[in-house]
């Protein structure tokens, strides 16, 4: 067995191999990370960072980034895996400090592994709006990340003499490997550049049949998409009114629009938002499970509704939603946001009536902002000064 192993690990796998595969792995994480990490600053936005409203669709192209690479690491991480699996069998070294030096290298693959799997596990899960689990999946992969960082960096660390001696060498040997099982001469079967070369072909393969929820060209072919482009108003929808527990309260007769400001409070009704000018711009829908879509809204400028009543330009706003249930039922537009012309209270989805379960009796839309900001059914919105 032992022979056996060293011989597919001499002819496909070992060094030259995965160092190939870590280096493509290792770009994909990156930028995965990266775009994840703007992805969490958006949400939870520091008050050092201010997040341009344009361009409109930068959320839609990194979060589509995002979930793109995620996706591609998958087959990278699995052949990889198996490329340096026999090396996991190796017999310890004898002697204290090899031991301990091969025990830190074991203990610091092991937190490697395990981050980069929880990573693509509960990223893949997030994606079809799985949670088996009672933890916050947004806070829970966010720290997730920067341990998955961390222990790349220090695997690459330890490991940079093997990579970059086995990156200098040619990808598969030129001399005969010797007699095979049959007595034949030359290796059999695929080599390390086969490997490598259909490593590359599943990641690709796998980010084309799903990134067309993102990539509005692709959606055809994308058939392992999470999101066929369907929905009210063709459009998708996340969450429905009634999921959120906001039927009632958004169908009532007596909703108000209420605008709160140095303690005063001035209330709308729909008619009455329906009498302000009215503005169309086109602008996409992008969620954090990689999906969007474009669409014309129509609606009343959040700065539009705010000068009715009195309020200064540059104030955020604290935005208030009907919805019983889940998370975001509260979110803060900040003033560049609100005096941009573009920042709405929809109405109207697509040239017709705001269907409920796309935030009906009205909702915002902005520019470059995350879908789960983008809060549906408001009731409420009150001027931070």
């Amino acid at each position: 067995m032992e022979d056996i192993e060293s011989r597919l690990e001499s002819r496909v796998g070992g060094p030259r191999t995965a160092s190939r595969l870590g280096l493509w792995l290792g770009v994909a994480f990156g930028i995965c990370f990266l775009t994840g990490l703007w992805s969490h600053l958006q949400q939870d936005t520091p008050g050092w960072l201010a997040v341009p409203t344009s361009p409109a669709s930068l959320y839609r192209v990194t979060q589509g980034l995002h979930v793109a690479t995620g996706v591609a690491t998958i087959p990278l991480l699995l052949v990889k895996l198996w490329s340096v699996f026999p090396r996991l069998f190796v017999r310890p070294p004898r002697g204290a400090r090899p031991l301990l030096l091969h025990a830190l290298e074991r203990g610091s693959i092991a937190v490697l592994m395990a981050s980069t799997i929880f990573m693509l596990v509960s990223g893949s899960l997030n994606v079809v709006q799985a949670y088996p689990w009672e933890f916050s999946f947004r806070a829970t992969h966010y720290a997730m990340a920067w341990v998955a960082v961390g222990s790349i960096l220090v695997h690459v660390a330890v490991k940079l003499p093997v990579i970059r001696e086995a990156l200098g060498a040619p990808i598969d040997d030129t001399r005969q490997e010797g007699p095979d099982t049959d007595g034949s001469t030359g290796a059999q079967g695929p080599t390390r550049r086969t490997v490598v070369g259909a490593t590359l072909t599943a990641s690709a393969a796998a980010t084309v049949l799903t990134v067309g929820q993102s990539v509005t060209p692709l959606r055809r072919i994308s058939v392992l998409g999470v999101r066929d482009g369907e929905g009210p108003q063709d459009l998708p929808v996340n969450r429905t009114a009634r999921e959120a527990g906001a039927t009632a309260a958004a169908l009532d007769d007596r909703w108000r629009l209420e605008v709160e400001h140095d303690g005063v409070v001035t209330t709308f009704t729909r008619d009455e938002l329906l009498a302000l000018p009215q503005v169309t711009h086109r602008l996409p829908i992008a969620c954090v499970e990689g999906w969007s879509r474009s669409a014309d809204w129509t609606g009343v400028t959040v700065r539009n509704v705010l000068e009715s009543v009195g309020v200064a330009p540059r104030l955020a706003v604290r935005v208030r939603s009907l919805q019983q249930r889940g998370a975001f039922a509260v979110s803060e537009l900040p003033a560049h946001f609100v005096d941009d012309d573009r920042t709405l209270l929809a109405l109207a989805l697509n040239g017709s009536t705001l269907a409920l379960d796309h935030g009906f009796p009205c909702r915002v839309i902005a520019p470059n902002r995350p879908g789960v900001l983008q809060t549906k059914w408001v009731h409420r919105l009150e001027v931070l000064t």
